[in-house]
């Protein structure tokens, strides 16, 4: 079965002044559909830099990134695009909502984008992914009228509308407290399992790689472990 997501011998280097930084040195790594994949480490060991390589916002120094089979290294910049609008969602430690927009409208903006739907299909998905994150009742609310751990499942939802293969999470939990952290994660993993949607997510938070079934571990720019857990 061909990986969903496949590094290859990935590096990244970053200029900065006369100096070259190494954000990731020789990284392969193979993900299956389905996982869920925490990559852990300390600030600086390269975990956002995986995830934008993964997510196509950045591209390798050297080595091969494959997404869904695809050889993300030689795709056009419009081919890229459809790949990031079509197989991957994006969950932003900041939510990154749209303040005037209630929460129906944050989570229907990918379909908007991707057209095809009708209206009444649009928001009989929107409500059905809204419902599975729990927020029916704030459906007409907007962003500053709900608590951090509301957003974050706007954020969730707004990821999964448009069913993407793949899901990137980077520091999901940073701005919410230990307990609402927590209760996040679980909802990812409840996706995770209902729709077999591929999640890979950053932490350094030792609470958080707990709840994960697969922990890549990087420091300095390189894997330094590679754990795969029984689901708990």
């Amino acid at each position: 079965m061909p990986a969903i997501v496949e590094l290859n011998r990935v590096s990244k280097d970053y200029p900065l002044g006369d100096l070259v930084v190494h954000a990731l040195t020789d990284v392969d790594l193979r993900l299956e559909q389905g996982e869920f994949t925490v990559v852990a480490g300390p600030s600086g060991s390269g975990k956002t830099t995986l995830l934008n390589l993964v997510g196509c916002m950045d591209t390798p120094t050297r080595g091969e990134v494959q997404v869904d089979a695809q050889p993300v290294n030689a795709l056009s910049d419009r081919a890229l695009t459809r790949l990031r609008l079509y197989k991957l969602g994006f969950i932003f430690q900041s939510f990154n909502l749209i303040p005037v927009l209630d929460v129906f409208q944050n989570v229907e903006f990918p379909l908007l984008l991707q057209g095809g739907l009708s209206r009444a299909e649009r928001s009989e998905r929107v409500k059905a992914i809204i419902d599975d994150v729990g927020l029916t009742p704030q459906l007409k609310q907007k962003p500053n009228e709900l608590s951090g751990g509301q957003r974050q499942r706007v954020a969730i939802a707004r990821a999964l509308v448009s069913r993407p293969r793949i899901v990137l999470a980077d520091e999901p939990t940073a701005n919410l407290d230990s307990a609402t952290g927590l209760a996040i994660i679980d909802l990812m993993r409840d996706i995770n399992a209902k729709y077999q949607t591929t999640f890979i997510f950053s932490t350094h938070d030792a609470r958080v790689m707990e709840h994960a079934r697969r922990i890549v571990r990087l420091v300095d720019g390189k894997v330094d472990g590679d754990e795969v857990r029984r689901p708990s």
